[in-house]
């Protein structure tokens, strides 16, 4: 029965990372010039200059702000490993000294 559970709950894993990256494309459509996806319709739109972008890269995330998403992400982890780990250790039968 164990090892159904775990291989329904992989499957399960799986078929979600399936459905959100197989999703993504769909929600990433950009409108071309003129609103819809196709770009203008008909012959009578004006032809329009494509338009030029400038990137302006100014700052950025801040060394402190990345330690401290680095250390609440290792704390969470470490929780999570523990908490995980207390029900197997509750289902191991006691060894006797010999």
């Amino acid at each position: 029965m164990k090892h159904i559970r775990r291989s329904a709950a992989i499957l399960t894993g799986l078929f979600g990372t399936l459905v959100v990256f197989g999703a993504a494309p769909a929600f990433a459509m950009i409108p071309g010039p003129g609103g819809s996806p196709a770009g203008p319709v008909g012959p009578a739109s004006p032809a329009i200059p494509p338009a030029v972008v400038h990137t302006v890269v100014v700052g950025g995330t801040p060394g402190w702000q990345i330690a401290l998403i680095a250390i609440g992400s290792a704390l969470v982890a470490a929780a999570a490993a523990i908490l995980a780990d207390r029900p197997r250790t509750r289902r191991r039968p006691a060894v006797s000294p010999a």
